[in-house]
């Protein structure tokens, strides 16, 4: 009770923050955890942790997904993705995209894509927790958490209940910018969770004639961002119809581009 997240000025011998963390199925051995958030919806959160699994894949690396975004899962159909979660008296078994990613979501595991998930929130970061404790994930080298957007129950049972190795803040380029990213900012910092830097989403788009750059949602402020809370930017990431095509086509295994190489370079060096 009264926790503050901050073992570092508690004077409590309760174990630490260590002892919140839940078991990791005993047939998973996961090395690496980043978890990908924002502070508002709308920004291409699960594209950017698609993305990144995707590029971290194609570099030689075991990786998976875990979507711990209940109500709102999309990482089925980013991948287009349709079987179904299986599993046996040991647990619960990913289910495999087509380059070998693991993924675990509730959308798969409801009978409809389109049937709704209307739970409360204990409910809700219960089933976050029995994804990683229940999940035999077997070998992976970097797992990538989706997040629901804001501040609540999720966010708090991911960054309680999982050693999350760091985070990836993803916004927009718009005026309300700095407000929304200061949130996730101040909760990781409290819950002390690193933040490996920002990724702006939806920067421009390239004209398919004459190459110029169009602001389509404003003038970009992710630099002052990254300045005022002292952090890098890790991608300015164009809008791209032909990626938006595929990932309505659950083809974005077929991604194409650098934008991202710097992003997943520091999460290699992890």
């Amino acid at each position: 009770m009264g926790c503050t997240h901050d073992c570092k000025t508690c004077g409590q011998n309760c174990g630490g923050a260590e002892s919140l963390k839940a078991k990791a199925h005993e047939l998973s051995h996961v090395k690496k955890v980043i978890a990908v958030v924002s502070g508002k919806g709308g920004v291409g959160k699960s594209s950017v942790c698609a993305m990144l699994s995707v590029l971290m894949n194609r570099k030689g690396y075991k990786t998976a997904v875990l979507d711990a975004d209940i109500t709102g899962p999309s990482i089925p159909k980013l991948f287009g993705l349709k079987e179904a979660v299986t599993g046996d008296e040991m647990g619960m078994y990913p289910v495999k995209t087509k380059t070998g990613i693991s993924v675990m979501s509730t959308n798969l595991l409801l009978p409809d894509e389109t049937a709704p998930v209307i739970w409360r929130g204990a409910m809700i970061a219960n089933m976050v927790t029995q994804f990683w404790t229940d999940t035999i994930w077997s070998e992976v080298d970097y797992m990538f958490v989706d997040m629901p957007p804001g501040t609540g129950d999720v966010p708090l049972t991911v960054f309680q209940s999982l050693p999350v190795d760091g985070i990836v803040i993803v916004t927009s380029p718009q005026d309300l910018v700095s407000m929304i990213v200061s949130k996730a900012v101040n909760m990781a910092n409290k819950m002390n969770i690193p933040i490996l830097g920002l990724i702006e989403n939806y920067s421009y788009l390239e004209c398919p004639d004459c190459g110029k750059r169009i602001e389509l949602f404003g003038e970009s402020h992710i630099e002052k961002v990254s300045t005022d809370f002292a952090l890098p930017v890790l991608a300015k990431i164009p809008l791209d119809p032909t990626f938006a095509r595929q990932c309505d086509s659950g083809l974005v295994e077929l991604f194409e581009g650098d934008s991202l190489d710097l992003a997943s370079d520091l999460i290699e060096k992890l």
